[in-house]
Order: C-alpha cells, then sequence, then structure tokens
C-alpha cells in the first residue's frame, strides 16, 4: 500500500487527531470522487483505503512500522495481559457451554431457571469488556509520547511502538470476541 499518510497529506505519526484524520479523508475524497471533474476511481479507492488504515490505531501503527521497515516479529504477551487472557479463555467457553444448554431448553420453565446464570454470564464479560476498552484507553494515551520520542531519534522508540502494536491488536480482537459473546447471550 502507498503511504497513507501522504496519500492524506497528514503527518508520519502514532497519535493521529480524529477530526483531523477525517477531515483531510473528506477533502481528498472530494478531489478524487469518480462523479467530480477529474475524479477517479482507483485513486477514490485508495484514498479510502488509507483512511481506513489511519483510522484504526493498530492498522496505523502497523502502517508506520512498515513504511520504517520494521520486519514483523512475534511479541509476547507480559503477564498482566496472559492474566486478562486467562480470564477470558474461561468466560468464553462458558458462554458456548451456556448457549448449548440454551438451545435444547425447549420449555418455559427450563429456559427460565438459566436467567440466572445468563445474566451471571452477561455481568462477567461486561466487567471484562470494561477492563479491556479501560487497558486499550491506557495504550492510546501512551501514543503522543511515542511520536515525540521518534521524533528525538530514540532507537528504541520503533521496538517499542512494535509491542504496543501488538498490544493493541490483542486487545482489539478480545473486545470483539467479548462483544459478540454479548450479543449472542441477546
Amino acid at each position: 500500500m502507498p503511504n497513507a499518510f501522504a496519500l492524506l497529506g497528514l503527518p508520519r505519526i502514532a497519535a493521529l487527531d480524529d477530526e483531523a484524520l477525517q477531515q483531510a479523508w473528506l477533502a481528498a475524497s472530494r478531489s478524487a470522487h469518480p462523479d467530480q471533474p477529474g475524479g477517479d476511481a482507483a485513486r477514490a479507492a485508495e484514498i479510502n483505503s488509507a483512511y481506513e488504515t489511519l483510522q484504526a490505531p493498530e492498522k496505523r501503527l502497523k502502517h508506520l512500522l512498515d513504511l520504517h521497515a520494521i520486519p514483523w516479529r512475534t511479541v509476547p504477551i507480559d503477564e498482566a495481559m496472559m492474566s486478562l487472557f486467562g480470564k477470558m479463555g474461561p468466560a468464553l467457553q462458558s458462554v458456548a457451554a451456556f448457549l448449548k444448554r440454551k438451545q435444547t431448553a425447549t420449555s418455559a420453565l427450563a429456559k427460565a431457571l438459566l436467567a440466572p446464570e445468563e445474566m451471571r454470564l452477561r455481568e462477567q464479560l461486561e466487567a471484562l469488556g470494561t477492563t479491556l476498552d479501560a487497558e486499550r484507553t491506557a495504550l492510546l494515551a501512551d501514543l503522543p509520547s511515542f511520536d515525540t520520542r521518534l521524533s528525538a531519534g530514540d532507537s528504541t522508540a520503533l521496538n517499542d511502538l512494535q509491542i504496543l502494536q501488538a498490544r493493541l491488536a490483542y486487545f482489539g480482537k478480545w473486545q470483539t470476541q467479548v462483544r459478540e459473546a454479548l450479543l449472542s447471550l441477546m
């Protein structure tokens, strides 16, 4: 993919302002839209792809690392994340087992007897979701410091940015799993 930052006329930084990103995308897409004079469908598609890349922080950081030619590597999960993952696995398995039992419940009484367990599972997932949101928000709050470090030429900043990107990707995936589990309980 071409440089998404350059395509939208934005600086190559980790902490992009959402409103500035949207304004840059709107301006670029207006001029490239196929219905406009001189518009180009291929360029409009590139602009939309660039926006999607820069909009999601984990994708933005991956793209930034790619632009710096940092090779992909496995990033180990730290102890705190492993603890959180250790809570998620059993919770998601409990939801899956519960849903199987709920499908086989045919009478109104059988379904009513499952209601307390369903409420407990929802509360457990909501608590996990809140924890995931807080952790992800804390990681996102670190983005400006990475920009400062990168502009100062800190040689370890890109390595640390790669770890941050991996953590954000994990949290994004886990948040999706929790949301899907919650929806399956409705």
